[in-house]
C-alpha cells in the first residue's frame, strides 16, 4: 500500500521560496503520478500542478507557471514542488496526491487515490 507524506511548509515572505517534499512509503512512485493540489481557507482544493509517472512529463496551472517547478528523483522516491516568487495568494495547505499512472486526469482530484496530510504555507505581504 502506497503512503505519501508532505513536509517543507513554513512561513515566507511574498518574493521568497519554499521547496516540498513528497516522500512515497511502502512502494514508490515508479508506476504513480504524482500531483500537488492546495486549499486555502473557506475554498475549494485546487489542481496546482502534477508529474507524469514517467517524470517526464509535466503540468501546471496557469497562476503557478514559470514560478513552480515539480521535480522527482531518481530513485522515484521523493517529489519536489519548488516554489519561487512567491505570493500571499498561494497561502494555502499543500497536499500531495499519487494516482496510478492508468488514470485519465493528472488534474482533477478525484483521480488521485493516495493523499498525504498536508502542509501549511503562509506567504506574508
Amino acid at each position: 500500500q502506497l503512503q505519501v507524506a508532505e513536509s517543507g511548509g513554513g512561513l515566507v515572505q511574498s518574493g521568497g521560496s519554499l521547496k516540498l517534499s513528497c516522500v512515497a512509503s511502502g512502494r514508490t512512485f515508479s508506476s504513480y503520478h504524482v500531483g500537488w493540489f492546495r486549499q486555502a481557507p473557506g475554498k475549494e482544493r485546487e489542481f496546482v500542478g502534477s508529474i507524469d509517472y514517467t517524470g517526464y512529463g509535466a503540468l501546471y496551472q496557469d497562476s503557478v507557471k514559470g514560478r513552480f517547478t515539480i521535480s522527482k528523483d531518481n530513485a522515484k522516491t521523493t517529489v519536489f514542488l519548488q516554489m519561487n516568487n512567491l505570493k500571499p495568494e498561494d497561502t494555502a495547505v499543500y497536499y500531495c496526491a499519487a494516482a496510478l499512472w492508468s488514470v485519465n486526469s493528472r488534474t482533477d482530484s478525484r483521480d488521485f487515490e493516495y493523499w498525504g496530510q498536508g502542509t501549511q504555507v503562509t506567504v506574508s505581504a
